[in-house]
């Protein structure tokens, strides 16, 4: 149960980014609901890789990059779901911070 809570809470945040920030846009809730699951998918596998193999950058600018591996990981997840399209690094950069902030917020219940 607490698990479908997350899932949907993770897509409703997906949704407030596509409302909140130009350059995302989101189709329908369902497209959001796919892109929670990939999102999830990818931080799970994905992202503990790619944070390792950059582990210098990471140390050399005190952990910023990793907002930057966020970024280009959540237009990722854009291209492989159907109805979801991100414009711009820009736009992917402050959608991922968006939806980090709120994940954490997310991550209590």
């Amino acid at each position: 149960m607490v698990l479908i809570l997350k899932w949907i809470g993770l897509a409703l945040i997906i949704m407030f980014a596509g409302w909140i920030i130009p350059g995302i846009e989101i189709d329908n809730f369902t497209a959001a609901m796919i892109a929670a699951v990939v999102i999830a998918l990818i931080n799970t596998f994905i992202k503990p890789v790619l944070i390792l193999l950059t582990l210098p950058i990471n140390i050399l600018t005190l952990g910023i990059f990793t907002l930057v591996i966020n970024a280009l990981l959540f237009m990722f997840a854009a291209y492989l779901v159907p109805g979801i399209e991100i414009s711009g690094f820009w736009s992917a950069l402050f959608g991922s911070l968006l939806i980090s902030i709120f994940s954490i917020g997310l991550a209590w219940i």
